[in-house]
């Protein structure tokens, strides 16, 4: 699955950056980084655009919340009708009960963990999400490098889902380009989550399906079908 990042979109172009990944073979999700200027030391946009890009485009919506307070916040984006939600383990009160919430709002409830954030304290609160996203750079801003590190914490998730002992769908944000999604790839991740290699590009569409064929190429013995 590739999830372009419109953090690497022309903002005043919402729609139609879009439209340039949807279609036959395009984007599987549209990856949105919401920002607050508090949890991490940026500010991009917030629900109001949301609920306008979901109306834009048939792309199922991955909104990523680095936000302060995402118990407060995070129903909202599922009840505008939000595919995926993720919020970041770092900022969560209650990210079991924050789980179940979005969950019965309608949403995929996902949880994020930093570079610096081991995965093992949280494995049991991972149980009651769907979607474990792994940050390879540092959370808030795009064009960053990859920080090669952080894959063994996708190895691990890899291991404890092949067993049975998780259900998570294994997302990676960060770095994620034709030189690094192999890497990722092998690891163990389902979704890749690619922002300047995608809207960077002169044929976004065409990045898209040039990501996922490398991906492809690299792991011909995964079932992506069940990703």
């Amino acid at each position: 699955m590739i999830a372009p990042s419109i953090l690497a979109a022309d903002f005043a172009r919402l729609a139609d950056e879009a439209a340039a990944v949807s279609g036959p073979a395009g984007a599987d999700w549209l990856h949105v980084d919401v920002m607050d200027a508090h949890f991490v030391p940026n500010l991009t946009l917030g629900l109001p655009v949301v609920e306008a890009l979901r109306k834009a485009t048939d792309v199922p919506l991955d909104c990523h919340l680095m936000i302060e307070d995402p118990d407060r916040w995070a129903i909202g984006y599922a009840e505008v009708g939000a595919f995926n939600v993720t919020v970041h383990v770092e900022a969560a009160r209650d990210p079991v009960a924050l789980a179940k919430n979005l969950r019965a709002a309608g949403a995929r409830a996902g949880l994020s963990v930093k570079p610096g954030t081991p995965l093992e304290p949280h494995l049991e609160t991972l149980r009651h999400y769907d979607t474990l996203l792994v940050m390879s750079v540092e959370p808030g801003f795009g064009g960053q490098s990859f920080i090669p590190e952080v894959l063994e914490k996708v190895r691990t998730a890899r291991r404890l889902v092949d067993t049975g002992h998780l259900t998570v769908l294994v997302e990676i944000d960060g770095g994620i380009n034709t030189d690094t999604v192999e890497a990722a790839a092998e690891a163990g991740v389902d979704c890749f989550v690619a922002g300047s290699a995608v809207y960077g590009a002169d044929d976004p569409g065409r990045a898209v399906r040039a990501l996922r064929d490398q991906v492809r190429r690299t792991t011909p013995d995964r079932d992506w079908k069940d990703a």
